[in-house]
């Protein structure tokens, strides 16, 4: 299927995703979603699209499930920002004894009978399962998959691609497992990388959402990366725009790129120096300063405090 079909009628170009500030919101999505029900000839599409959806796929928020302490966090994390994720379905995790449930709910369509609805869980259920593989592990399974429509012409791709039993025509979407997996240790737990991703969600993105222009697109970049301060050459790249445009867009909103780089930077540092007992050089090291002595000298022109001082309260 050409890309440029696949996005007729959405407003969105093949060029448009060479860069990680694009925006998409839901009805792009179900534009898409209907143009490809109806130009592919392949009954699983939505199941091998859903698939591609790894946790690095998610930036920052990857980042956030993957170092989670424990994986119950990481089941509270991703059903609070499921909508911030990019998710199209509103996720809600329940638990008893022996097993463990998400249950799903399109947010394209509420209509059961719409292929988009259909569509759009098929999409869902697999991605949903590719992100618990990258966190819980390549042998995660599920127990049963109940889908709140009707069973499709293609119903027995259903068994083999999730193989466990499927029920259709149920009350809710959900996907069962085995509860055991929650109790497992973290594959790759780092509470230091967690707590600065988490922060940056709740506090910093947040924020970012209600911001517009060119120097909101940069700050996005640069958190979505944490770590990475490219040139201003470099973002204009990513951003698919000249750097001379570029440093004009930014002078119309009376800022430069220094000044977005340093109040990211600066930001990142007080979110490190609050919440995680990183070294003045570790810090140094993450914000892409030379040594701790630059990091020192640039926190205290940011702040007129010492990072030790700042610390210490």
């Amino acid at each position: 299927m050409p890309a440029s079909q696949a996005l007729s009628g959405s407003g969105l170009k093949v060029s448009t995703f060479k860069t990680g500030t694009t925006r998409v919101s839901y009805q792009q999505v179900e534009t898409v979603f209907r143009n490809a029900i109806h130009l592919s000839k392949d009954p699983a599409i939505a199941f091998r699209a859903g698939q591609k959806i790894n946790v690095m796929a998610y930036g920052l928020y990857g980042y956030a499930l993957l170092s989670s302490p424990t994986r119950a966090e990481g089941i509270y994390f991703t059903t609070k920002y499921s909508r911030v994720l990019g998710a199209i379905a509103d996720v809600i995790f329940s638990r008893d004894e022996d097993t463990a449930t998400y249950a799903l709910e399109p947010l394209l369509s509420r209509n059961h009978n719409d292929d988009v609805y259909r569509f759009a869980m098929e999409f869902a259920f697999a991605a949903l399962i590719t992100l618990c593989r990258d966190v819980y592990g390549g042998s995660f399974g599920i127990l049963r998959l109940r889908a709140a429509y009707s069973a499709p012409a293609h119903a027995r791709i259903y068994k083999r691609m999730f193989q466990c039993p499927i029920s259709f025509d149920q009350p809710k979407n959900e996907l069962e497992f085995n509860a055991g997996w929650i109790d497992h240790p973290m594959v790759r737990p780092d509470p230091i990388t967690n707590v600065m991703a988490a922060e940056m969600c709740e506090r910093f993105l947040g924020k970012a959402k209600g911001y517009g222009g060119v120097a909101a697109d940069i700050r996005r970049a640069l958190l979505e990366h944490p770590g990475r301060f490219p040139s201003i050459e470099a973002m204009a790249a990513e951003l698919s725009i000249h750097p001379r445009t570029l440093r004009r867009k930014l002078e119309a909103e009376q800022v430069t790129y220094r000044d977005v780089v340093a109040e990211v930077r600066m930001k990142l540092a007080v979110e490190y120096l609050r919440n995680t007992r990183m070294t003045n050089e570790e810090i140094a090291a993450r914000l892409d300063y030379s040594d701790a002595a630059n990091f020192r000298h640039a926190f205290a022109r940011w702040t007129g405090r010492s990072p030790s001082d700042f610390r210490a309260g």
